[in-house]
Parts: structure tokens; sequence; C-alpha cells
């Protein structure tokens, strides 16, 4: 079993920042992508932003110039810079990883519990 262990959200008044991190834990072989998804009341989940394996990552619109996504390899940790936080980022953030387990020949989309972001003054 890989579980997704997030932490790091919380209530930020806007213009201030966060950091998730997000740790997979279990018999993991290997990780390709991981991924920063949210999803706000009413509103479809959204990906936020993503890195491959090698660090090159990829971004929504609505984080660009303002997220980075970052990853440990070593310790199987993805992180999520936030800075410049608006009201419009209050969502509950989830982790996402394409991986594969020692015992499996296939990868596997792994999600992590979620964590409330609240930006709000």
């Amino acid at each position: 079993q890989v579980q997704l262990v997030e932490s790091g959200g919380g209530l930020v008044q806007p213009g201030g920042s966060l950091r998730l991190s997000c740790a997979a834990g279990g018999s993991i072989a290997s990780i390709r992508d991981m991924s920063w998804y949210r999803q706000a009341p009413g509103k479809q989940r959204e990906l936020v932003a993503t890195i491959s394996s090698d660090g090159s990552p990829n971004y929504a619109d609505s984080a660009k110039g303002r997220f980075t996504i970052s990853r440990d390899n070593a310790k199987n940790t993805v992180y999520l810079q936030m800075n410049s936080l608006k009201p419009g980022d209050t969502a509950v953030y989830y982790c996402y990883a394409d991986a594969r387990k020692l015992t499996s020949s296939w990868y596997t989309d792994y999600w992590g519990q979620g964590t409330q972001v609240t930006v709000s003054s």
C-alpha cells in the first residue's frame, strides 16, 4: 500500500504564503509525475501544478508566477510553495503521485487525503 500524507494547510491572510508538503510512504519502487490539485466548493477539481521525476514543472495559469512546485526524490516528497495568496486560492488541496509498488508491474494513481487552504482577512 502506498500512502500520501499531506501537511501545511491552514488559514492565511491575502498576500500571505504557505508551503504544502506531501510525503509518499510504503513499498515504493518508483514515482513518475507528482502533482497538486485543488477543489473549491461547488467547483471541479483542477490541476494546480505537476512535476516530473527529473524535476521539470508545469503550472496552471492561475498558479504561474506565484506558486512553485518542487520534489525531493530521496524522501519521496513533493512541495508546493504558495506566495501572494488570494481568496480565490481557497480550496482543498490534494497531492497526487503516479507510482509503482515493489510488487507491481504497473504504475497506479495515488491520492492524498486533502488539506484545507483558506485565504481570508
